[in-house]
């Protein structure tokens, strides 16, 4: 199997932090969710009432996104307190306790609709991972994502994707060079489009072509690509494919991929198999926040 030594490239500004860019995700949600103010909330429930709320998993799940919920909470009130009984990565039962939420009230129940959307939105998806990966256990092949995510929630989303035991593809397109039909198409070849690669980062930088039949296989790997992606192929095509590169490359399947296909796909010698429905098909996991008691704060207690 060829090694790749070759660099990647890095954006020139960077990507914020999981922890940092969680801060504004959840900042702007809750911007979007409460507006000039939850209008029932304030009516029905007292500035002192305080209580409990727990997380409970109605279906069998795997966790994702624990910090996240309790970060919605926080930002509402820094004395809210947030026990988890489980972590991201965790596989929880139908019926489990994920964590308990405490303090004032009205913040728990602003914070409820928020939370659980982050919540169950990373769980989905760490979940259908987590599938996935079963699937194609005992193959070399890693189970990767895309970049078809919620706009603005791609990190967090690759996060959950990582934290069902996939592994993350490029995170834009300033990371890593990918060369896709359209960029073929207006280079005019391939080749070409490799050439163009070359000359603008040099030849240390690694170049995945992707391709679409066997003549293009051939020509991907004449212009010395790193990786090939074999896009829309069954898997009777892959292993005429893996015989023409004869590990020379890495290469990946990707597009039409399912559960009922990946087993199979995975068994003709893949290094990586990207399925987008990871993130974009992914079914929200199944977890609702119940208060379990109220109460009011004792006279003399600061409000």
């Amino acid at each position: 199997m060829k090694i790749i030594s070759r660099k990647r490239i890095s954006s020139p500004v960077g990507v914020p932090g999981l922890d940092d860019y969680s801060d504004i995700l959840v900042k702007a949600a809750l911007a979007e969710d409460i507006g000039t103010g939850d209008i029932t909330t304030d009516a029905t429930v007292g500035k002192k009432a305080r209580g409990a709320a727990v997380f409970m998993a109605k279906e069998d799940c795997v966790l994702a996104g624990v910090f996240v919920a309790e970060k919605t909470f926080k930002h509402l009130d820094g004395g809210i307190s947030f026990n988890a009984f489980f972590k991201d990565g965790d596989r929880v039962k139908k019926g489990g306790k994920i964590a308990e939420v405490s303090g004032r009230l009205a913040a728990i129940l602003k914070g409820e609709r928020v939370a659980l959307n982050f919540l169950q939105r990373l769980s989905g998806i760490a979940a259908a991972t987590d599938r996935y990966v079963r699937k194609v256990a005992g193959t070399k092949a890693k189970v990767l994502d895309t970049r078809k995510t919620t706009p603005c929630l791609r990190m967090l989303e690759k996060y959950a994707v990582k934290t069902g035991g996939g592994y993350n593809h490029r995170f834009g397109l300033f990371d890593s060079i990918l060369i896709k039909d359209n960029h073929i198409k207006a280079a005019g070849s391939i080749k070409k489009a490799v050439n163009r690669v070359n000359r603008r980062y040099g030849e240390g930088v690694v170049v995945e072509v992707e391709t679409t039949n066997l003549r293009e296989v051939r020509e991907a790997l004449s212009c010395g690509a790193d990786i090939i992606m074999l896009d829309n192929m069954d898997a009777a095509r892959i292993r005429k494919a893996l015989k023409i590169i004869k590990g020379r490359a890495l290469v990946e399947a990707s597009g039409g991929i399912t559960m009922d296909n990946i087993e199979e796909v995975a068994r003709t010698g893949v290094d990586f198999i990207s399925v987008g429905g990871l993130t974009h098909s992914a079914k929200a996991a199944d977890i609702s926040l119940k208060v379990v008691s109220t109460h009011a704060l004792k006279r003399g207690h600061r409000a």
